[in-house]
């Protein structure tokens, strides 16, 4: 994928792109899980080794205690990377929010400026219906109804 081009960027395809970007992502994340399992690997080898590396006149802690200045280092490693491979995933979550925050956007504005218009120029009050009458108040109307159960009469509770 070479090219003559002065102003040819290898990534700027994978970066115009969330698709692609998470493709990418997802790859080195997975090249980087390959490398954490043989660190994990050589961090455990190390351990043992280290531990029961002995010196003449060492009492039984010891070596131990050598060998957790190496075993820390090597934890800091483990743990970076962890953090690495979780920065990665999180990227690439970032990067589609991105591009659906960039489409929304547009429409967002529309919505907004529909509403500003609509605050300044708001619409004619229509006129109140008319009163009912007392004997024809309709069923639905949710006022001038019974207001305790001893006043239904006839109708039943719900």
């Amino acid at each position: 994928m070479t090219s003559n081009d002065p102003n040819h960027a290898p990534l700027r395809d994978v970066a115009q792109s969330p698709e692609a970007t998470a493709r990418y992502l997802a790859d080195v994340q997975r090249v980087l899980l390959d490398i954490g399992k043989n660190l994990e690997t050589l961090a455990h080898e190390t351990r043992v080794h280290l531990r029961d590396t002995h010196v003449e006149g060492d009492r039984w802690y010891h070596a131990r205690l050598r060998a957790m200045p190496v075993e820390k280092a090597l934890g800091n490693v483990l743990r970076n990377l962890n953090n690495l491979t979780e920065g990665l995933e999180k990227s690439a979550y970032k990067r589609r929010a991105h591009d659906e925050s960039v489409v929304n956007t547009a429409k967002d504005r529309k919505e907004r400026e529909i509403e500003r218009q609509r605050k300044k120029n708001p619409p004619p009050l229509q006129a109140a219906p008319p009163p009912q009458q007392q004997g024809a108040q309709s069923q639905n109307s949710g006022y001038g109804g019974p207001t305790s159960i001893y006043d239904l009469g006839k109708r039943e509770s719900a």
